[in-house]
């Protein structure tokens, strides 16, 4: 291989790059948020107050940000939650009684 066909094919894969082929052989992308500290953990006891519902039903609180849904709650409602399951961007919670 000469050095003009290096140089062409160094073009063809910058181009690849720039149009954001292969980027799942290359790992993809994840937001350095999804590996930050989370607010919570399972088993946390905490209260919250429903801000919002989402699609599902479930009712939607904050804690420093981070979203909670929180099972059969509706907005305005101020419960003492115990956190069940805690994935990168969100928790799920359910009343405790």
């Amino acid at each position: 291989m000469d050095e003009e066909e290096r140089r062409e094919e160094r073009r063809e894969n910058q181009r690849y790059r720039d149009q954001g082929e292969g980027r799942e052989r290359r790992g993809g992308h994840m937001k350095a948020a999804y590996f930050n500290p989370k607010p919570v953990k399972v088993g946390d006891e905490i209260e919250v107050t429903i801000e919002g519902a989402a699609s599902g039903g479930d009712g939607v609180a904050r804690v420093n940000g981070f979203v909670i849904f929180v099972k059969g709650a509706k907005p305005g409602d101020s419960l003492k939650i115990r956190v069940t399951e805690v994935r990168a961007r969100f928790a799920i919670g359910e009343p405790v009684s």
